[in-house]
C-alpha cells in the first residue's frame, strides 16, 4: 500500500511517465480495435517499427549535421518525433495505396517493410553510437524522462485522434468491417481508409516516441483480442479494450516501480498473463458446456 500512495501522490517524481502511460493504455486499445476488425494485426507489429526506424535515422542525421549545441534532449526529442511521424506517415500512405489493389499481398509487404525497418535501424546505431543509448531506451519501453512538454504534446495528439474516431466511429466501422456495402451505400471507401490510416500513423509516431515500439504494439493489439472474448457488442468491444488497456497500464507501472523494472515489457508481460488466463477461461468455459 505504501508503493500505491507514493504512486498516486500529487508530487510523485514519475507522475508525467505514470500519465503517459494511462493515455496510451486509454487510446492505443481503440486504434487497436480497428485494426482488428480489418484482420491487419501485422501492421500493429510492422508500424512501430517502421516509426522508430524513422526516430534512429533522425536522431542519426541529428548527431552527423545538426549543431554541436543542440544535442540537448528537447531539440533530440523534436527531432526523433519529427522522425516518427515522418516515416509512420508515409508508411499508412502506402499501406492505403496498397489496400486499394486488393492482390492478397498485403501481409507479405508488411512483413518485408518489417524485416527491413528493423536492418536499417541496427545499420544506423552501429555507425551512430551517439544515438543508440536514446534509441535503446525507446525500444526498451524505459519510460522516465517525460517532460510535461512532452506529455502536453502527447495529450493533444491523442485526444484529437480520439475526438475524430469518436465522430466518425460508425463510419470507419463500416468500411472497415463491410467495404462492399459501404460501396454499395456510396461512402467513399478509399478516402475514408486513407483518413484512418492517417489515424493509425498519428497514434504510433506519438506512442512510439512517448513509450517505445514494444508497448505500442502489446496495447495496440492484446487489449481488443481479449476484449473480444467477452464482448457482446461493438460498444462493449471498445469499452472492454479501453478498460483493460488503463488497468494494466497503471498495473504494469506499479509493478516496474515496485521491483524496478523496465515499464514496457512490464505493462507487455502482464497483458500477456490476462490474455493466457482469459484463453484458458474460455476454454474451459466451452468444455463445461
Amino acid at each position: 500500500m505504501e508503493t500505491l500512495r507514493e504512486i498516486l501522490a500529487p508530487d510523485f517524481l514519475l507522475r508525467n511517465s505514470l500519465h503517459t502511460s494511462l493515455l496510451v493504455g486509454a487510446v492505443c486499445p481503440i486504434v487497436g480495435v480497428f485494426l482488428v476488425l480489418r484482420r491487419m494485426a501485422f501492421l500493429g507489429v510492422a508500424l512501430p517499427q517502421i516509426s522508430s526506424t524513422g526516430v534512429a535515422l533522425a536522431l542519426a542525421l541529428h548527431v552527423w549535421f545538426g549543431p554541436e549545441h543542440s544535442h540537448d534532449h528537447g531539440a533530440s526529442h523534436s527531432v526523433a518525433l519529427l522522425g516518427a511521424f515522418g516515416f509512420s506517415m508515409l508508411a499508412v500512405i502506402a499501406l492505403a495505396i496498397m489496400d486499394r489493389r486488393r492482390d492478397g499481398r498485403t501481409d507479405g509487404r508488411l512483413g518485408t517493410a518489417y524485416v527491413v525497418a528493423t536492418a536499417a535501424s541496427i545499420l544506423l546505431l552501429a555507425k551512430c553510437p551517439q544515438a543508440e543509448q536514446t534509441w535503446l531506451h525507446l525500444f526498451k519501453g524505459e519510460i522516465i524522462a517525460v517532460t510535461g512538454t512532452e506529455l502536453l504534446r502527447t495529450f493533444g495528439l491523442l485526444a484529437g485522434v480520439l475526438a475524430v474516431l469518436s465522430l466518425c466511429r460508425r463510419t470507419f466501422l463500416l468500411v472497415s468491417y463491410d467495404p462492399d456495402l459501404a460501396s454499395i451505400l456510396r461512402v467513399p471507401v478509399g478516402r475514408w481508409n486513407m483518413t484512418l490510416f492517417l489515424l493509425f500513423g498519428v497514434t504510433v509516431g506519438v506512442s512510439v516516441l512517448a513509450v517505445g515500439p514494444l508497448i505500442t504494439f502489446g496495447f495496440m493489439l492484446i487489449p481488443p483480442l481479449i476484449a473480444h472474448r467477452f464482448a457482446t457488442s461493438m460498444r462493449q468491444l471498445f469499452v472492454w479494450a479501453t478498460v483493460i488497456g488503463i488497468v494494466t497500464a497503471f498495473a504494469g507501472f506499479y509493478a516496474a516501480y515496485a521491483w524496478d523494472l523496465p515499464v514496457g515489457p512490464a505493462a507487455v508481460g502482464l497483458l500477456g498473463g490476462v490474455y493466457c488466463i482469459t484463453t484458458a477461461v474460455t476454454w474451459l468455459v466451452r468444455k463445461v458446456r
